[in-house]
This record gives C-alpha cells, sequence and structure tokens, in this order.
C-alpha cells in the first residue's frame, strides 16, 4: 500500500495522525485570544506582539509546499515523526519564552515543523483506506482540520483565564507525546527516492513570494495598505517572485511543483473551491468573535460557547456526508453544502445587537453543517483522479490554498470592515445636526441631547455601534456572495466514477 498502512492497524493509525493534525489546527487560532495577556508579560506593543501570529502563519505557508519532496526524500513516517517532534518541541519553547524575540523565533520554528502535518495525514488516510472508505477517512480527516480553528479560540481563552497564557502551548505536549509513540509504532514507511532533489530556485521563489504576500496581508490594514512603503515594497517582491517562479515552472525539466498536476480537471478545480473556502471558513470566524465580544459584550468564554454549535453542526455534517459518498453524487453534496452556507450567511446579514443567543447558535450551526458537507466530498474529489504517487505533493498544494485563502479572506474583511465603519459613521452623522427634529423629543434629549458632553458621548457611542452592524452586515453580504459564486464551479467537476457496491459500503 503506498502509505505503507497495515489494514488491522487502520483504527490506531487514524487516532494517531488525528491527534497531531487537531494539534497543529488548533494551534492556527488558539494564541489569539491570549495575545493581550502575552503583551503584558512580554513588555510588548500591540503591533509587536502581532508577529507571534505573523510568524507563525508566514513560516507555515512557506513550508508547506516542500512537504512532498521531502516525505519522497526521506520517507513519510521519518517525516511525520520529525514534524511531530519538532512542532512539540517548539510549543514548549514558546511556553518558556522570556521575551519577544524569543517567542517570535519559537513561533517561527512551531510553523516551520507543522507545516507538514496537515498534508501528511490527509495522504497518509487517503492511502491508508481503499478508494470505496475514503469518503469515510476524509470525513475523520475534515474533522479536525475544520473543528480545530473553531475551539481553539474557546480553548484558549479557557486556559488564558483560568491558568496562564503559556498553558495554551503546553498542552500540546501530551498530545504530542502520544502522536508520536502512535506513529512511530503502527505507521510503516514508504518508499524512499535518494536521488529526488530539490528545485532550490523554484522553492526559493515561491516561498519569497508566499512570504511577502503573508506579510502585506498581515500588516496592510495597519500601515494603510498602498499609502506604505513597505506594502508596495512586499507586494512588488512578492509579484516578481512569483512571476520568475512560473517562469522556471515553465521552463525547467524538473520544476518544485509539478505543473502537470494542474492538467488533471478536477485537481485544479478543487484548488479554486478551497481557495473560497479558506475564506469563507476562517474570515467569518475572524467577524464572529469581535462581533460577539465588541457589540453584543460577550465575555470571551460565552463567546466560545455560542460559537461551539458551529463545530458540532460541521462534525455531523461530515459523519452524514462520510456515510452519502458512494450513495449521493458528490458534485450535489458540494452544491447542498453551498447552499447551507449562503443561508446561514444571508440570515446573518439581518443581524442587531440585539440578537438573542439561540439566534446565533442555529445560524452558526447552520454554516458549521455547510461548510462539513463541501469539505469532504471536495476532498474526496479532488484527488480521486490523481495517481497515489502525486498525493502527498497534491495535498500539500491543496492546504497551501485553503491557507491563502483564509488569510486573504481575513485581510480583506478586516479591512473592508473599518472603511465601512468609517464611511457609515460620517454618513450617520450628518444627520446629528442643531436643525434635526428628532432631538427635541424628551426621550431622545434626555439621553442623547447633543448639546451636553454626556449627550454627545452618549450619541457618538450610539452612532458608533451603528456603523459598524452595518459594516459587519456588509461584509456578511460579501461572503455570501462568495459562496453563491462557487455553485456554478460544480460543473466543472468531473462526475466521479461509481464507487462499489452495497457490500462494500455496508462495510463500511
Amino acid at each position: 500500500m503506498p502509505g505503507g498502512a497495515m489494514p488491522s492497524n487502520r483504527a490506531a493509525i487514524t487516532v494517531c495522525i488525528m491527534l497531531a493534525t487537531i494539534m497543529q489546527a488548533l494551534d492556527t487560532t488558539i494564541a489569539n485570544v491570549a495575545l493581550p495577556y502575552m503583551q503584558g508579560s512580554l513588555s510588548a506593543s500591540q503591533d509587536q506582539v502581532n508577529w507571534v501570529l505573523t510568524s507563525y502563519i508566514v513560516a507555515a505557508a512557506i513550508m508547506t509546499p516542500p512537504t512532498g519532496w521531502l516525505a519522497g526524500r526521506f520517507g513519510r513516517k521519518r517525516l511525520f515523526l520529525a514534524s511531530v517532534a519538532g512542532f512539540t518541541s517548539a510549543s514548549m519553547l514558546c511556553g518558556m519564552a522570556q521575551s519577544l524575540a524569543e517567542i517570535v523565533l519559537f513561533r517561527f520554528l512551531q510553523g516551520c515543523f507543522g507545516a507538514a502535518l496537515v498534508p501528511l495525514s490527509q495522504a497518509t488516510l487517503l492511502d491508508t483506506y481503499p478508494r470505496e472508505r475514503q469518503g469515510a477517512a476524509m470525513a475523520i480527516w475534515g474533522m479536525g482540520i475544520m473543528v480545530g480553528p473553531i475551539l481553539g479560540p474557546t480553548l484558549g481563552g479557557w486556559l488564558t483565564q483560568n491558568y496562564d497564557w503559556r498553558w495554551v502551548f503546553y498542552i500540546n505536549l501530551p498530545v504530542g507525546v502520544l502522536a508520536f509513540l502512535g506513529i512511530g509504532a503502527f505507521l510503516a514507511e514508504t518508499r524512499r527516492d535518494r536521488a529526488a532533489k530539490l528545485d532550490w530556485f523554484g522553492f526559493g521563489t515561491l516561498s519569497l513570494a508566499i512570504a511577502a504576500l503573508q506579510l502585506l496581508l498581515d500588516r496592510g490594514e495597519e500601515l494603510d495598505w498602498f499609502g506604505s512603503g513597505e506594502i508596495l515594497l512586499e507586494a512588488v517582491v512578492s509579484g516578481a517572485a512569483f512571476y520568475l517562479f512560473l517562469v522556471h515552472t515553465f521552463t525547467t525539466q524538473r520544476p518544485f511543483v509539478n505543473p502537470r498536476l494542474f492538467r488533471d480537471r478536477n485537481f485544479a478545480t478543487g484548488m479554486l473551491f478551497i481557495f473560497l473556502v479558506g475564506i469563507i471558513l476562517l474570515a467569518t470566524l475572524a467577524l464572529l468573535a469581535p462581533y460577539l465580544q465588541d457589540l453584543m459584550g460577550y465575555p470571551v468564554v460565552t463567546a466560545g460557547i455560542v460559537m461551539g454549535p458551529r463545530g458540532i453542526g460541521t462534525m455531523l455534517a461530515m459523519m452524514i456526508v462520510g456515510r452519502l459518498i458512494g450513495r449521493v453524487d458528490t458534485r450535489l453534496l458540494i452544491l447542498f453544502g453551498l447552499a447551507l452556507t449562503a443561508w446561514a450567511l444571508y440570515d446573518m446579514t439581518g443581524w442587531t445587537p440585539a440578537i438573542s443567543e439561540w439566534e446565533v447558535v442555529r445560524t452558526g450551526f447552520v454554516q458549521g453543517a455547510g461548510l462539513g458537507f463541501i469539505f469532504v466530498p471536495l476532498s474526496t474529489v479532488t484527488f480521486s483522479t490523481l495517481p497515489a504517487a502525486s498525493r502527498t505533493e497534491a495535498t500539500g498544494l491543496y492546504n497551501l490554498a485553503r491557507n491563502i485563502g483564509s488569510s486573504i479572506g481575513i485581510s480583506a474583511v478586516s479591512s473592508l470592515l473599518v472603511a465601512e465603519m468609517q464611511a457609515n459613521h460620517a454618513a450617520i452623522v450628518q444627520h446629528v445636526t442643531p436643525f434635526n427634529r428628532l432631538f427635541a423629543a424628551p426621550a431622545i434629549a434626555h439621553f442623547w441631547s447633543p448639546v451636553t458632553a454626556a449627550g454627545r458621548a452618549a450619541l457618538d457611542a450610539q452612532i458608533t455601534s451603528q456603523a459598524t452592524t452595518i459594516a459587519y452586515i456588509d461584509d456578511f453580504k460579501l461572503m455570501m456572495v462568495i459562496a453563491l459564486i462557487a455553485m456554478p464551479m460544480v460543473l466543472l467537476l468531473k462526475k466521479p466514477a461509481r464507487d462499489p457496491g452495497p457490500a462494500a459500503l455496508a462495510a463500511d
């Protein structure tokens, strides 16, 4: 078997690699809520402490593409063990860091080691299970990938509030040790290609393009985008490096990224799909947490609790769709998931700060279910027509597209939110004049009188709240439009070949 998996060890292998996957997926968001506590402990400014997130994102983005070459050169099991050991060790170093420079360096190392975990786990599961059970395997894998970022802020907030911010990193130690021991015991090694050579020019130019793009996206809003010399420089570097990468890829004999992969229509379409799914998944999460905490006044733990059913919806949908694959056309499942996602986002365009907790829970559950119906069949159909030898490289590119989509989505909605808040505030303020007769009403004059300092402060707070609410609604509309645009793309996917008959499905 390509992955080196023994059928009798499938359950044990699945548990071990999912521990590693969930550990890495949680760390993409678990540190976010702890940043204010880190800032005080490490004596850092708001701008400086954000590098704790940026360093991890940049490192993971750079080291995801070479996963296929590393697995081929050194063996998948060796790479898996090195990644788990390195990620766990870097997590412990992050928890012990005594300065900002130390934690930024250790987070960079954490991102480097963790980058391979997700594509390796996906490729291993695809090779461990036969074709008729790959839908169920992708459902299990998808739970860890999608539920991790959803539960990360909740777990991080609870650990920070009840213990210390350092525990958001220490929590990885028992998980990492169990994953390392399990992978070492149950996963067999794959064949090694000792003659494999890395296309260093292709790797270097792609890494430079990704790193510059990530920095541009991460710092653009803070530095006023292209009004900043730094952002302009990063845009030029990213564009030039990507151009050199493309020219080199199509002119060299052994490129870093095999362009023949994109001749497979399902893989090429799946890459575009997962890019859009990445935008919707984490960008919506990036909007929801501050909406609940800033506009609705929820404590961080309460916000995490009401967001939790989103993850439950995802898990339930993945369990259901894992059974439906083989019985129902995967394209219809993806279309149904996009429809659920668009419906939930449409519902969110009617939100106000006065909505009930039940409304947040219900909408989050529906949206989570929609993403669950998209993710599993999309992962299955994207790789269904690729040869097994290309899976590790293909899964690395697939996850890179998801990560870049998430970065672009978060930056886009954050920038749009700020711009819309300012525009809406200016538009509403135009109606606050001494000639507006509404301010003569006793009830309004008592609370929002524009002629008293207290009244003006209360009035400005109310205007800011209204302007912010409208800005969030505009962002939710943008996410809904992206989901609707993605629907016709289902037609680009080839109809999958029919899976084996009822006997195999009954065994599943």
